[in-house]
């Protein structure tokens, strides 16, 4: 290694150190906007190259202002997890190997990392072990993949090659679907071709679980090609849908049921926590993410399958230059889209042995604690009101009661969640829930606290008493 080289990691390993130590002091908000963050990183295009050292100083200069401080204790702004020393460890060594986590024969130790990880969290998670696993970005690839895997086996079985043949002129799938789905699994119907207009949307509960008697009318004389994707904690209040219901109704129809399960699929890991996701495993395929509850750093999610020849059909990539393994052999490149790809299986591996079973309930349990703690708190002060029983890490929240209209407590909301933001103390975020303006909170970061909590209600608070008394508009 050169010596410039070796000096541009020892900078950022020096500087990552002490980011480390300051993740629960600094702010939770970015402390530039976006024309400084251009100011600092843009010019002309480089003609000539400069000293590594020099760049990795002008990168942390540069961009550390703009970053958000979602590895702190008071982030909720949403469901994102704060990369876990040990599993950024791990990142490191997976960036210095350089492995090419797509196929065995490219980065055979990643493989059988991928392979253990992979058994260990269908045991942790309490589904079926016969099922495949394949790492990916996150859960709206993982979305992605266990859906292709039931549009290729539901059309095969109607008669259709989609592998071959393409979806022109294919079969009918019908696709059903809660009204308060997470907007990445529309998304990955519509880079299946399968569309978002297309579904048929089944009407929610208050909380946003799916009716599912509403499910058994839209399926009644249901024949043919069928899906039915449920939610293990809904991204605004953390409920879950009926699997017993959903998929006795659905297996009747001789369909495939998928579970989005990106942070509420962990709840299985947690002994208190556990019923919310009973009957979850009676389903066909399951999405959920490593870098929300697991800690692991950016990307990684895990697209789990019942039948892992459907998923094999699906997403293996063949060519004469990619050697075959043998039937002993998990060859990445069977469970995942990308051939080329980042090897996520260190980073899933270190974090599960950091944790293990008992760390991971641990922290799932403290998390929703601490969200009802919060929770409670907020709802104690005159003209706050918390939406939704706090079943989860979730919760969404309302200020101004008593506003003389909706539209008043719509921009009451919107300004405390400024004012909240503005202070600096903690983040949180906001968005449209039952039409109406909410405060979103999120509480899954590892660090967080009983003190992080009780500091970001009182802030949380202290923005809505200056908004209450000052007005609005």
């Amino acid at each position: 290694m050169s010596d410039d080289g070796r000096a541009a990691l020892e900078r950022a390993y020096a500087h990552a150190l002490g980011f480390d130590e300051a993740r629960r002091s600094r702010s939770p908000n970015v402390l530039a906007g976006v024309e400084a963050l251009r100011a600092a990183l843009d010019g002309p295009t480089p003609e000539q190259g400069t000293s590594a050292a020099v760049v990795i100083d002008n990168l942390i200069r540069g961009a550390e202002p703009g970053v958000m401080g979602t590895t702190g204790g008071r982030f909720f702004g949403w469901v994102i997890g704060a990369s876990h020393p040990a599993g950024v460890a791990a990142d490191w060594l997976t960036s210095i190997w350089g492995q090419n986590g797509g196929s065995f024969y490219a980065a055979p130790a990643n493989a059988v990392a991928e392979q253990v990880a992979a058994r260990w969290l269908l045991d942790l998670l309490g589904l079926p072990p016969e099922s495949s696993v394949g790492f990916t970005t996150g859960a709206t690839m993982a979305n992605f993949v266990c859906l292709a895997a039931a549009r290729n086996k539901l059309l095969r079985e109607a008669g259709w090659d989609v592998e071959a043949d393409g979806l022109h002129g294919a079969p009918p799938l019908r696709v059903c679907i809660g009204d308060d789905a997470h907007a990445t699994v529309f998304s990955a119907l519509r880079y299946l071709g399968l569309g978002y207009r297309r579904v048929t949307r089944v009407a929610t509960d208050a909380a946003g679980r799916m009716d599912a008697s509403a499910l058994s009318d839209a399926l009644s004389g249901e024949r043919g090609p069928l899906v039915v994707i449920a939610q293990a904690g809904q991204i605004n209040t953390g409920a879950f849908d009926p699997f017993d219901e959903i998929a006795e109704l659905t297996h009747e129809c001789g369909g495939w049921v998928h579970v989005d399960g990106a942070f509420g699929l962990w709840a299985r890991t947690c002994p208190e926590r556990a019923a919310l996701a009973a009957g979850a495993e009676k389903a066909d395929s399951w999405a959920t993410d490593g870098h929300k509850w697991l800690q692991t750093p950016y990307d990684c999610g895990y697209a789990i399958v019942r039948d892992a020849q459907a998923h094999r059909e699906a997403m293996t990539v063949g060519a004469s230059y990619l050697p075959t393994t043998g039937e002993d052999i998990r060859d990445p490149l069977h469970f995942a889209p990308e051939l080329s790809r980042r090897a996520r299986g260190f980073a899933t591996w270190t974090m599960l042995r950091v944790l293990g079973r008992e760390g991971i309930a641990a922290m799932v349990g403290r998390h929703c604690a601490l969200a009802r703690r919060m929770a409670d708190r907020l709802a104690a002060e005159s003209g706050i009101e918390v939406l939704n029983d706090v079943e989860l890490n979730q919760f969404v929240v309302r200020f101004g009661a008593a506003a003389g209209s909706p539209e008043e407590g719509d921009a009451l909301t919107k300004a405390v969640i400024a004012r909240t933001q503005a202070a600096g103390v903690c983040y949180v975020g906001g968005g449209s829930w039952r039409e109406r303006w909410v405060m979103r909170v999120s509480v899954i970061s590892w660090p967080t606290t009983e003190a992080d909590v009780d500091m970001s209600t009182d802030s949380i608070i202290a923005a809505w008493r200056e908004v209450n008394e000052r007005g609005v508009g």
